[in-house]
């Protein structure tokens, strides 16, 4: 059995890594250990390059207190471009496998309260009056009416990020 662990303890992240470690390795294969790291980056990461830092700080992190798991996982979210995303960055012992997220385009009024200092996940709270709403289904559920959620969008790029770890091609 993998032991991965998971550099946060947001259910909507460890929901799609455990579903994507399950897909890949079969079910039951894993199991998932939450953990709080720093990511070394601001609560509201800005651009690509905040964003993935903040994903390999948490990685990096995660490694130093639990060095003896089978992979590391680490998804940052971010606003690039008025858009919300995220990187994954996953470890072994190995190597790294790294993937962004698709993209949603935020509507402007929600991109000026960000743009003020204030973080994604809070600015959506107030706006929908849903509580704690970056751990649940998102500015991603909300603004496409559910169709897609957080845990959907990160499941994808996690799939994607772990490519390198079972792909034989990766490795000549």
């Amino acid at each position: 059995m993998n032991h991965v662990v998971a550099a946060t303890t947001n259910p909507a992240k460890i929901q799609a890594i455990l579903q994507a470690f399950s897909e890949i390795y079969g079910e039951g294969s894993c199991h998932i250990e939450p953990v709080v790291v720093d990511s070394g980056v601001p609560e509201q990461p800005n651009g690509c390059q905040e964003t993935r830092t903040g994903a390999r700080c948490r990685v990096a992190n995660a490694r130093e207190i639990r060095p003896d798991a089978d992979f590391w996982v680490a998804i940052e979210a971010g606003i690039d471009e008025g858009s919300t995303f995220s990187w994954v960055v996953i470890e072994n012992r190995q190597q790294r496998g790294e993937a962004r997220s698709a993209t949603l385009p935020l509507p402007e009024i929600i991109l000026q309260k960000v743009s003020a200092g204030n973080a994604l996940g809070p600015v959506m709270s107030d706006y929908t009056g849903i509580d704690k709403i970056g751990r649940k289904e998102g500015a991603i559920g909300v603004f496409t009416a559910g169709k897609l959620t957080r845990s959907s969008v990160y499941h994808q790029a996690v799939i994607l990020a772990l490519s390198p770890f079972h792909n034989e091609i990766y490795r000549r």
